[in-house]
């Protein structure tokens, strides 16, 4: 569903990633975790057509980014770390818009189910201005479900959550991941990658450390047996390259 194909890009003289490769099928959940600057926003942003690849493919569906942006970017979904909402629409026109740039035309059930799962239904006629920022991450990932998308990609999707928020978008990844999609997730929190992913890229400076089965990472560094954690797994990684 998401294919990275030998991906670089530099910003100038400032190598971000350099010759990534990974693919993520229906139903799998991709852990993306690194230092920061370590190229997993810049990543991301890449295959959701935001920023252009210096080189390499990017491929959404079976449709190439770069020169299929509005095929790709249909199928996809991308959830910032930081959503920039439109301050002067309710959280209802937000999904109207949506609907609208995405051409959904039976939205409505759709979206009067997502503002119930994410506990926004009393809210849905509030200005995005008014929102706190754990609101407005609910509506951006609102947003994201609505036009029913192949692949999802979730940049640090916890932040500003209450503990009720957080299992709610837990839940919501993991039955995304049941229907089919391909979902990635790149977070700082070690423990949700653990709750949630099948799959793990480990990124430093750019460059893959690791990509594989969750499963198969405590097997992949010396001096690791079956019982560590993720975080011994992510610290033996990435400070063995140091």
């Amino acid at each position: 569903m998401i294919q990275v194909i030998d991906f670089h890009k530099a910003y100038g003289e400032t190598v971000a990633v350099a010759g990534l490769s990974f693919a993520v099928g229906p139903g799998q959940i991709l852990g993306l975790l690194g230092h920061n600057g370590a190229g997993k926003t810049t990543t991301m942003r890449a295959i959701s057509g935001i920023i252009p690849a210096t080189s390499g493919r990017l491929i959404v569906a079976g449709h190439d980014v770069a020169a299929d942006p509005v095929a790709a970017k249909r199928e996809l979904a991308y959830v910032p770390d930081d959503p920039k909402l439109f301050d002067t629409l309710t959280i209802w026109e937000h999904l109207e818009f949506i609907a609208a740039a995405y051409r959904v035309t039976d939205y409505r059930p759709v979206g009067e189910r997502l503002l119930e799962q994410f506990e926004l239904t009393s809210k849905r006629d509030t200005l995005a201005q008014e929102l706190s920022r754990g609101m407005r991450q609910k509506v951006a990932i609102c947003c994201a479900y609505l036009h029913d998308p192949k692949a999802i990609l979730f940049d640090e999707p916890l932040t500003g959550l209450d503990p009720r928020g957080i299992r709610t978008m837990k839940e919501s990844v993991i039955r995304s991941a049941a229907n089919g999609k391909a979902v990635v997730v790149s977070s700082h929190l070690l423990s949700l990658v653990e709750d949630l992913c099948t799959h793990l890229l480990i990124l430093n400076h750019g460059v893959s450390l690791f990509c594989g089965k969750a499963q198969d990472a405590r097997g992949a560094f010396d001096n690791l047996d079956g019982d560590a954690s993720l975080e011994e797994v992510f610290f033996r990684a990435t400070e063995t390259v140091k």
